[in-house]
């Protein structure tokens, strides 16, 4: 099928690209990789008239990182420039290792990270480490900019926190707390090419062997990715054993609410919910103890 006609700019500036949004309103889309818009196009479940490319945009593609405060990824920077980038793979390696499996080379060479959460799918690789780790996106408009805790970001299928007229610029991860660490687990029908059937995220927070605090997140499995709170709680002071966390996944499996899709059947999504969510959190264990 063939993308239908529309108007395309590429605004230098920020403002600039804010007035475009605010005066083309319902008509406009935004583009940073263009790798799930125009496909959208192209099958024709989007059609916009004008179209807003923010790559031209200074300041926007940047990925910088401070050890006092955390790390900021711009809107336009690539899946494979976060996936590699050495503070992230030190720091962050839970969500480098999401970034570096998704999709395929060509996806991760275009696509971005604040594409993949605006884009708001259920399965959304990129957004359970984020959330695990307590990421926030910064998101502005022509009378400002403002934050949004990411876990409050989603909500609900292709559907975000963010209002008509603002544009996501950034995303902000704290830097990680002594002895405290996180991981990421997915599975799906094709390995990397394939949209993840089950994602899983989980973070912990040690004293000595006491699990301090956790979250475990979850992908693919509810209409927005999200935190098995329930799971969390029951792991909160207690001491670190086979025994928590087997149960911690059981807890995490009752608060899925997965369905069955050409991708996988409900009851398939739920055993692996169970398997994911032990093995991310014995990996995110072992990287608290050496933390």
């Amino acid at each position: 099928m063939r993308l239908p006609k529309f108007e395309y700019f590429e605004p230098k500036t920020l403002e600039a690209a804010l007035n475009l949004l605010t005066q083309n309103g319902n008509n406009a889309h935004l583009l940073a990789g263009g790798t799930d818009v125009l496909v959208k196009m192209r099958n024709g479940r989007l059609k916009p008239k004008a179209v807003i490319g923010l790559q031209g945009i200074e300041n926007l593609n940047g990925i910088h990182f401070d050890s006092g405060k955390g790390l900021t990824i711009g809107a336009t920077a690539k899946l494979a420039e976060v996936a590699s980038h050495p503070d992230v793979l030190k720091h962050y390696p839970a969500l480098a290792q999401a970034a570096q499996v998704m999709a395929n080379v060509q996806v991760r060479n275009m696509g971005t990270i604040a594409g993949n959460l605006c884009n708001a799918a259920p399965s959304a690789e990129n957004a359970p480490p984020l959330m695990a780790m307590g990421a926030e996106v910064a998101v502005a408009n022509l009378q400002g900019d403002r934050r949004i805790a990411l876990d409050q970001f989603f909500r609900g299928p292709g559907l975000t926190a963010m209002e008509h007229g603002e544009i996501m610029t950034s995303i902000f991860v704290p830097f990680p707390v002594p002895k405290s660490g996180a991981s990421y687990k997915r599975v799906s029908a094709r390995c990397g090419v394939d949209i993840a059937a089950v994602c899983v995220s989980a973070w912990v927070a040690l004293d000595g062997e006491v699990c301090k605090d956790s979250k475990i997140v979850l992908g693919a499995v509810a209409p927005t990715p999200i935190r098995a709170v329930g799971a969390e709680s029951f792991m909160r002071e207690q001491t670190w054993t086979q025994e928590l966390i087997e149960t911690a996944a059981a807890l995490a499996v009752q608060e899925s609410k997965p369905i069955s899709d050409v991708r996988a059947s409900a009851d398939y999504r739920k055993k692996m919910v169970a398997v994911l969510t032990l093995r991310a959190l014995e990996q995110a264990y072992e990287r608290a103890i050496k933390n």
